[in-house]
């Protein structure tokens, strides 16, 4: 196993332990600290092991499937918790994993018929709003930080949007048998 997906597999050990710190209150203020520490290492996970992977040519299959399982994993996983803890409203959850299912059944539809359909810079984008604004709910930092934290809430659930309306319009093709 190479070095790229050796840090997907990684990441998605790291989330149970991201969840366990997140939601267990045993440990006050530290947890979230914990968490976010996790968080953060994960995600630096996702751009490395991409990074690596187009870098070095070490691009596989494996990681092209696990790569994205592994990265909603980690931010489902986040928002879920953050809703638990009544951080997150649970609608603007169910809109950004909806959005993940439907982007995941497009792929598998297109994989049967032999077509790839590579991630947006609107995908990326939502990716990286979503996992700042994880990292600034998490943290909770209060003051100035609450209203940053409001916008990034708004501009992941429009990113997250925007990214599949464009997915959608871009690919619509795969789903009506024309290639």
């Amino acid at each position: 196993m190479n070095l790229p997906n050796k840090l997907t597999v990684l990441r998605v050990i790291m989330v149970p332990f991201f969840v366990f710190f997140m939601l267990w209150d045993g440990m006050g203020e530290s947890g979230k600290y914990l968490a976010a520490l996790l968080f953060i290492l994960a995600s630096i996970t996702d751009w490395l092991d991409g990074y690596l992977a187009r870098r070095d040519h070490l691009v596989t299959d494996f990681g092209k499937f696990m790569d994205p399982i592994a990265d909603k994993l980690l931010v489902c996983s986040a928002l879920i918790c953050l809703v638990e803890k009544q951080m997150l409203a649970g609608w603007i959850v169910i809109i950004i994993i909806g959005r993940e299912f439907i982007i995941s059944g497009f792929r598998l539809v297109a994989s049967d018929k032999g077509v790839v359909i590579a991630a947006s810079y609107w995908g990326k984008f939502k990716t990286v709003s979503q996992m700042l604004m994880v990292i600034l709910m998490i943290l909770d930092l209060g003051g100035a930080f609450d209203t940053i934290t409001q916008v990034l809430v708004w501009v992941a659930l429009a990113l997250t949007v925007i990214s599949l309306a464009d997915y959608l319009k871009k690919n619509w093709n795969v789903m009506e048998g024309g290639m």
